[in-house]
C-alpha cells in the first residue's frame, strides 16, 4: 500500500443518493484513492433502498456492502408483509448489518410510539439473523436504551450511526457496549457537551470508534473556528487536495473520510495510521468481516 494512504472502510454512505447518478464509478475510484478499501452502503431507509443498495454491492463485489432496514423517519410505511420482505433482502451475504433502524423523535416525521414498534420489530430481526444493529437516534435516547435493554441477553453489537449526542449520552451507550459512528458532524457541532467535546476530552475510546462519511451529507468543515487549531490544521496536503477539489457544499465523498481520521487522530496525539487502522479493525469486527 502507498505509505501516504490509509487503510480504512467507511462504515456509512448513502451512495444510492441521486446525487452519485452521473459518476457513481469515479466516486468509487476516488475512494480508493483515498485509501478506503470497503464501503458500507445505508440501504436503510425504505424497502426500495435496500433493493438498490443490494444492486450496488452487485456492481462492485468486495468493495460495497450495504445495510437493510427501515428509516424510523420511514416507519410508517411498515405494513404486515414488510418484516419477511425485509428478510429476505436482509439474508443476503453482501448485507452486513439491519438498519438504519432506531428512533428519531427531532422531527418526528412518524408516530413516535409507531417508531417504537417498527424499532422493535429489526431489533428481533437482527437477533434472528445474528446481523449487527446499524441505530439511529436522535432526542431519543432514554427510549433507546429502555427498548434495548429489553434484548440485553440476546443483542447483537450495535453501531450508534453519525453519533450527535452528548457526553451522557455517550457515557451510556458506552456502558452497553456500543460502537460509534464519527462523522464530519463533530466539524460543525456548534454545542458545548457534544461529540466534538467528547474527542477533546478523549471520552471516546478508539477501541469503539468506527468513522463514516455519511455522503453526501455531513461534509467536513476543516474551517470551523470553534475546532482546536491543531485539528484545523492536521490534515495533509493530499487529502485536502480531495476534498477541495470533489467535495463541496452540494456533495460529500467518501474520499473525504482522511480528513476525518487526520482530525480525530489530532484530537487523541495519534498518528492517523493508527487511528485508520483501529477503527478499521472495528468495523471489520463489528461487520463480521474478520
Amino acid at each position: 500500500m502507498d505509505e501516504g494512504k490509509y487503510f480504512m472502510i467507511d462504515s456509512g454512505t448513502l451512495l444510492t443518493n441521486r446525487k452519485y447518478q452521473k459518476d457513481l464509478d469515479s466516486v468509487i475510484e476516488r475512494a480508493k484513492e483515498a485509501g478506503i478499501v470497503k464501503l458500507i452502503v445505508t440501504g436503510g431507509i425504505t424497502l426500495n433502498s435496500v433493493k438498490e443498495a443490494l444492486r450496488l454491492t452487485r456492481l462492485y463485489p468486495n468493495v460495497i456492502y450495504c445495510t437493510a432496514g427501515i428509516h424510523p423517519h420511514e416507519a410508517k410505511s411498515w405494513t404486515e408483509e414488510t418484516y419477511d420482505q425485509l428478510k429476505e433482502y436482509a439474508m443476503n451475504s453482501e448485507c452486513v448489518a439491519i438498519g438504519e433502524c432506531g428512533l428519531d423523535y427531532y422531527r418526528n416525521f412518524s408516530e413516535p410510539e409507531l417508531q417504537r414498534l417498527v424499532f422493535e420489530k429489526q431489533i428481533q430481526l437482527a437477533i434472528e439473523l445474528k446481523k449487527p444493529l446499524f441505530v439511529h437516534e436522535r432526542d431519543a435516547r432514554d427510549d433507546l436504551i429502555e427498548i434495548l435493554s429489553k434484548y440485553k441477553n440476546e443483542l447483537p453489537l450495535v453501531l450508534i450511526h453519525c453519533f450527535t449526542g452528548t457526553i451522557e449520552t455517550l457515557k451510556a451507550y458506552l456502558e452497553m457496549d456500543f460502537y460509534i459512528g464519527v462523522s464530519g458532524w463533530f466539524c460543525n457541532d456548534k454545542t458545548e457537551n457534544g461529540i466534538r467535546k467528547c474527542l477533546i476530552d478523549k471520552q471516546l475510546p478508539l477501541n469503539r470508534i468506527v468513522v463514516e462519511t455519511c455522503s453526501p451529507y455531513m461534509l467536513p468543515n476543516t474551517r470551523n473556528n470553534k475546532l482546536p487549531e491543531h485539528v484545523r490544521t492536521s490534515p495533509t496536503e493530499n487529502s485536502l487536495n480531495l476534498l477541495n477539489r470533489y467535495c463541496t457544499f452540494q456533495r460529500n465523498e467518501p474520499c473525504s473520510l482522511p480528513i476525518l481520521v487526520e482530525m480525530i487522530a489530532a484530537f487523541f496525539n495519534e498518528t492517523p495510521h493508527n487511528v485508520a487502522l483501529k477503527s478499521t479493525f472495528n468495523a471489520l469486527k463489528l461487520f463480521g468481516m474478520t
